[in-house]
């Protein structure tokens, strides 16, 4: 199966090219290819460029092969520090994207492109682009309940302030009398005149002069 190498600096990574027929040895010996290309030369990004290749009317890989050539990463040489980008020129099984999005479960770096430019972007540490989003898990809506504001008790009316009623009771005036004493002094009376009564002593006082 021939192969192409090249290092292009652009920030610095591995492009590693194939043709021809691909199958699992042939896929881990690649493997094991770029990881010792990126030890040698101290570089954390690699490009597997599959473009050359032609998928047939039925995939090579089946998904359990997938998981195994993922499985080989850190016995190939592979560590979580390198970024590998798998560019592809067609792509009818979805095979590489998928092999990127188990890699991806697994904790590897590793991300599948059609476009060169877009595969160059996130070696070189831009942001993933959209073409990453088919093989990841759909989101799913989370329902945000929320909580209403609590609205303030209501105040409660204030207390009603004890009246305090001072009743006062004065003694009304007693009326009061004037007790009017009157002196009467009578004369003895003669022995001639008959004695006087009290009252018509009184009268006789009375009278005008």
């Amino acid at each position: 199966m021939p192969m192409e190498l090249q290092i292009i600096r652009a920030r610095e990574f591995i492009r590693l090219g194939a043709s021809g027929h691909f199958d699992l040895a042939a896929s881990k010996a690649v493997l094991a290819q770029l990881a010792a290309a990126c030890r040698k030369r101290g570089i954390n990004q690699a490009l597997l460029d599959l473009r050359a290749l032609h998928p047939g009317p039925k995939p090579v890989f089946s998904p359990n092969d997938l998981v195994k050539l993922v499985g080989t990463f850190r016995e190939v040489g592979f560590t979580h520090r390198e970024r590998l980008a798998v560019l592809y020129g067609s792509d009818p099984h979805h095979r590489a994207r998928l092999f990127a999005f188990i890699a991806k479960l697994r904790g590897w770096k590793v991300q599948a492109f059609d476009s060169f430019e877009d595969a160059l972007g996130w070696l070189s540490g831009g942001e993933t682009p959209i073409t990453e989003r088919e093989f990841t898990p759909a989101a799913k809506a989370v329902v945000v309940h929320h909580l209403k504001s609590a609205k303030p008790a209501a105040k409660a009316p204030p207390a009603p302030q004890p009246v305090i009623k001072v009743k006062s009771k004065i003694p009304a005036a007693r009326p009061t009398r004037e007790a009017v004493a009157v002196s009467v002094e009578c004369p003895m009376p003669s022995a001639t005149k008959p004695p006087q009564s009290a009252r018509e002593n009184i009268d006789m006082m009375n009278e005008p002069a």
